[in-house]
């Protein structure tokens, strides 16, 4: 079962990057005419945090799967797929049909579920959570740049 655990833990992650992949288009004529928030950091900070983010969470969930108790996992493994499931629809109404508060609400909604999956990893491996706290600060980030996008355009 802690097998089991561990590869769908990883695979929700592998499905995050390619779903992010594959929707996330920001070398297109309409987001680069959009009216951006000052505070946006430069595109090569997203190609250095999201390789760090998605091989941390494979990485804990991992580690959660081999030692935590199966109500944890269980908990760890339904919170990241539901956080998984808003950041990617954060991803496609954004990108897709443009929907930029809906978006927005989304990707809060996957910070949110985020913060219990650190606390969940800190109670496990005090270090497990303390190398999640980069993506949950940076998803609330990200949330303030969608915000920022949706009122400005």
């Amino acid at each position: 079962m802690r097998v089991v655990a561990g590869v769908l833990s990883v695979v929700v992650v592998i499905v995050y990057a390619a779903g992010s992949g594959l929707w996330v288009s920001t070398g297109d004529s309409w987001y680069r005419a959009l009216d951006r928030p000052a505070w946006q950091p430069p595109d090569v900070v997203f190609g250095l945090i999201w390789p760090y983010n998605f091989l941390v969470l494979m990485i804990v969930g991992v580690v959660l799967a081999a030692t935590a108790t199966p109500t944890v996992i269980g908990w760890w493994l339904g919170l990241l797929t539901a956080s998984v499931v808003s950041a990617l629809a954060w991803a496609y109404l954004f990108y897709v049909p443009h929907l930029l508060w809906p978006a927005a609400l989304a990707l809060g909604l996957a910070c949110l579920l985020t913060v219990p999956l650190v606390v969940i990893a800190w109670r496990t491996h005090w270090w497990a959570g303390l190398i999640l706290i980069p993506y949950v600060v940076w998803l609330a980030l990200a949330t303030s740049l969608s915000v920022g996008y949706a009122l400005r355009n």
